[in-house]
């Protein structure tokens, strides 16, 4: 699996205070700035008068606190992603609010690939047994394909009727876009214990990017959701 930042929201703070008056904190990152900016604009709160939300990390834990997610609509993140399984997009996708670019399997080549191995079967015999199920699974995408063309049906049409001989350990690679509200509500979801375990390794590798780039909107993520509870009731 491959996780890449390839975007993200740039605020540009001297415009801003040129505009507003509003001083913002050296060095804090444009996504968290943005954020804060966005909920004084609210209120024309320029001035840092309470203590407690006087910096951008205060600020924003108040309105984590409160839930005011709206403010945090307004900076995205772009991630490259290579390498996951089917399965995974099938349940990635299910965030409405999350824009996908998805490699066509209708276009592109499947062969010449290693499987997406569940972090269940790595090191287990079972992912030799994968590796060899996804052979025989791309051989036989391959002979049908070939099959097809020979009947002279078109290249695409050829590909779309042979994927279905793969496997949901087919990997895939996609670019995906998502406010920061957005990803928040992916993590809740999928940076938890109850969560397939591929997509929990994605989680906490989008974690780790958003950490970066907005460490002040993300300040509340610790530990994988529900493992205090786990802990709690061993």
């Amino acid at each position: 699996m491959l996780v890449e930042l390839i975007a993200s929201t740039r605020f540009d703070a001297v415009t801003f205070q040129e505009a507003t008056g509003f001083q913002s904190e050296p060095w804090t990152p444009s996504a968290d700035l943005l954020a804060e900016a966005a909920g004084r604009q609210c209120y024309e709160a320029w001035e840092r008068k309470n203590p407690a939300t006087a910096t951008n990390r205060g600020y924003l834990a108040n309105i984590i606190d409160h839930q005011h997610f709206s403010v945090l609509e307004h900076a995205s993140a772009t991630f490259l992603v290579h390498g996951v399984s089917r399965s995974l997009l099938a349940e990635l996708t299910r965030h409405r609010h999350l824009s996908f670019s998805v490699e066509s399997q209708r276009y592109v080549d499947q062969t010449g690939r290693e499987p997406a191995v569940p972090p269940a079967l790595r090191g287990t015999d079972m992912e030799g047994d994968l590796h060899a199920f996804h052979a025989e699974a791309v051989d036989l995408y391959v002979q049908v394909r070939n099959a097809l063309a020979e009947q002279g049906v078109p290249r695409k049409q050829a590909r779309e009727a042979a994927r279905a001989f793969l496997l949901n350990a087919q990997p895939v690679n996609l670019i995906v876009t998502g406010n920061l509200r957005a990803w928040r509500e992916v993590l809740t979801k999928r940076y938890h214990v109850a969560a397939d375990a591929e997509i929990r390794e994605l989680a906490d590798e989008i974690l780790t990017h958003l950490r970066c780039i907005a460490p002040s909107t993300f300040q509340d993520f610790g530990d994988v959701i529900g493992n205090e509870e786990i802990r709690r009731a061993a």
